[in-house]
């Protein structure tokens, strides 16, 4: 299972089961928070590493700074675009509206 897929099944889940959002919002506030939400994540059955979260992030960004004016020094700084786990608590937040 790719992140985006282990991210978009994550959402499933936290759609329809309250606690496990909860769970999975609280981590922000914890130290080593990717490491425990990957726990969490893995636990409700959604295999997830911190590590794949942070690579995919990194190989995500860097492709976008490739296709934007070029690639090189010039192109524009994408402040946070790097941080699919903050990113993806985002998406969480919004289902708690």
């Amino acid at each position: 299972m790719t992140v985006p897929q282990a991210f978009e099944e994550l959402k499933r889940l936290a759609r329809t089961d309250p606690a496990l959002r909860a769970q999975l919002l609280q981590t922000q506030s914890q130290p080593d928070s990717l490491v425990r939400f990957c726990r969490i994540a893995t636990h409700a059955g959604v295999p997830l590493s911190a590590i794949d979260v942070i690579e995919y992030g990194e190989n995500a960004y860097a492709a976008m700074r490739r296709s934007t004016n070029g690639g090189g020094e010039n192109s524009p700084m994408l402040d946070g675009e790097d941080d699919y786990y903050d990113l993806f608590l985002g998406e969480l937040q919004e289902l708690e509206r």
